[in-house]
């Protein structure tokens, strides 16, 4: 009888110590505070980007110094919505995806998002654009988004869209880690695709806490160790605590490590750097060292530089969810709401609307995953963060030479040799002047005189193609690459900018090859 209380009371324990770690995993909020956070991850990524634009990409391989004054006034908002639709190309790509849902439901396919964007009449750039070009060219999702398909497969694009998954799963990282494994593989992979998970768990937990180092630690831990992202975000943090008064050398420290371009023929030979681990950095060292200061917190990570608009814009929106709407200072909210009724160029959606839309997806998404509404209280079932799978693109590959070429090829052949193991050709198709239409070249590439692709070079901005022509892990040795115009015509350019050599990464370290 003794044991059999013994093992009763042993039982009870368990049973009350699973409660106890269940009730620790749930968090209440009402329906107001829960809103007030949602809308505050929409209006400070807004204002955040408006706030950096100026500056976007003006400050390459550079900060800005402390001394130059960074632009804000009131009204400044509104001007920039209505004369620089532009400049919002993370919010409307955003905005497509919650539109998706809004149509499609929870369970929305993935070509549904992929077909949204690709056909939408926005403008695109690097793994957005290179992803556009494959969808509507036959290659669907997640292989538009391959790195051996895509060479912008590591640029920010879904860092800078991956905001909505947070702000539609408060307090449940994985779930949006799902969102985003779907949807950020339509234009990115690896590291990019690394950006998109972690600015959607910060989102996540800036629900929940108010910690911004716990928010940094903990999201964090949903990228596996073993990827070069991690290793670039660890090194921020570990820098932080080393300078903890002096982001400036932090900022050193990430340039003289992790300021080379492998894959974005654009970064290679340059000081241009869209690269995500590099400005998600950037975006860490604008959070810790800001440490929950608003103002701060923007302006260093507009002073890092590169991506300068939508650094600042992660760091806003994280921060505008961590405070919540009306905590937001007042300071950043001047003509805020003369530009929440204004729809984002492109799209049906204002702020008003998508504070709305976002709030009613974030309930749906709370219910379907363990937690509850109770009258005006919403209970959520909170997650830890769990890393997602391992992967990375251009693996063993390091650039070797970039060589002039300038040359238009519409009405003749282009031949080249090189010695290595891939290669990536930039240039355009484009009209000539006067000449109405569109038009869209057919080329051949040969590798070694076998036909490699054939492919279509549309003179058309939002439908181009950003590369002429790439080819990753060849052997690495001599070899002779041919381009061929099938349909030329004088009316239109095909223009070759220049082409970038790769070698073998491991090779070249080990000193066995230059």
């Amino acid at each position: 009888m003794r044991k059999l209380i013994i093992l009763a009371l042993f039982l009870i324990g368990l049973q009350a110590s699973a409660q106890t770690k269940t009730l620790l995993k749930q968090i209440t909020f009402t329906k107001e505070q829960l809103k007030d956070k949602v809308m505050g991850g929409w209006a400070g990524q807004t204002i955040a980007v408006t706030f950096g634009g100026p500056y976007e990409f003006r400050f390459n391989g550079t900060f800005i110094q402390d001394y130059q004054p960074l632009l804000w006034y009131d009204s400044y908002l509104k001007k920039t919505m209505i004369e620089n639709p532009g400049l919002y190309d993370d919010l409307y790509m955003d905005l497509t995806f919650v539109d998706v849902y809004e149509k499609y439901g929870l369970d929305a396919p993935v070509d549904s998002f992929a077909n949204a964007f690709a056909h939408a009449s926005y403008m695109l750039w690097h793994a957005n654009q290179a992803a556009r070009y494959n969808l509507l060219n036959g290659i669907k999702a997640p292989q538009s988004g391959f790195w051996m398909n895509n060479p912008h497969s590591d640029d920010i694009d879904f860092q800078i869209e991956s905001d909505f998954s947070g702000l539609m799963c408060p307090g449940m990282p994985n779930t949006a880690s799902q969102i985003d494994d779907k949807i950020g593989h339509i234009m990115n992979y690896g590291d990019g695709w690394y950006g998109g998970v972690f600015v959607g768990t910060m989102y996540t937990l800036a629900f929940t806490s108010n910690d911004i180092n716990y928010i940094v630690n903990e999201s964090l831990k949903a990228i596996p160790t073993q990827s070069t992202y991690y290793k670039c975000i660890s090194d921020v943090i570990r820098w932080h605590k080393q300078y903890p008064n002096d982001w400036h050398q932090t900022w050193f420290e990430l340039q003289r490590k992790w300021s080379s371009e492998i894959g974005c023929p654009d970064g290679v030979f340059n000081a241009f750097n869209i690269d995500s681990k590099l400005n998600s950095a950037y975006v860490v060292v604008g959070l810790l060292y800001g440490n929950g200061d608003y103002s701060k917190t923007l302006e260093v990570a507009a002073r890092c530089g590169q991506d300068a608009d939508c650094n600042p814009s992660t760091v806003g929106g994280i921060l505008g969810t961590m405070l919540g709407y009306k905590k937001i200072p007042a300071y950043w909210k001047m003509g805020l709401k003369d530009a929440e009724s204004i729809d984002f160029k492109y799209t049906t959606m204002s702020l008003n609307k998508v504070y709305d839309i976002s709030f009613k997806h974030a309930l749906q998404v709370i219910t379907r995953n363990g937690g509850r509404i109770d009258g005006d209280n919403v209970t959520i079932a909170t997650q830890t963060p769990k890393p997602v799978r391992l992967e990375q693109g251009f693996t063993n590959m390091r650039p070797l030479q970039k060589v002039e070429l300038q040359q238009d090829i519409s009405t003749k052949e282009l031949s080249f040799e090189f010695s290595g193991t891939g290669f990536a050709i930039s240039g355009e198709a484009g009209k000539n002047k006067n000449k109405a239409g569109e038009y869209a070249f057919e080329v051949e590439l040969y590798i070694d005189g076998e036909k490699i692709e054939t492919a279509k070079l549309p003179t058309d901005f939002t439908t181009r193609r950003l590369e002429l022509f790439w080819k990753y892990q060849l052997t690495d040795k001599k070899h002779s690459v041919t381009i061929k115009v099938l349909n030329p015509n004088s009316d239109y350019y095909l223009n070759t900018s220049s082409y970038i050599i790769y070698g073998n990464a491991l090779k070249i370290r080990d000193g066995k090859s230059k």
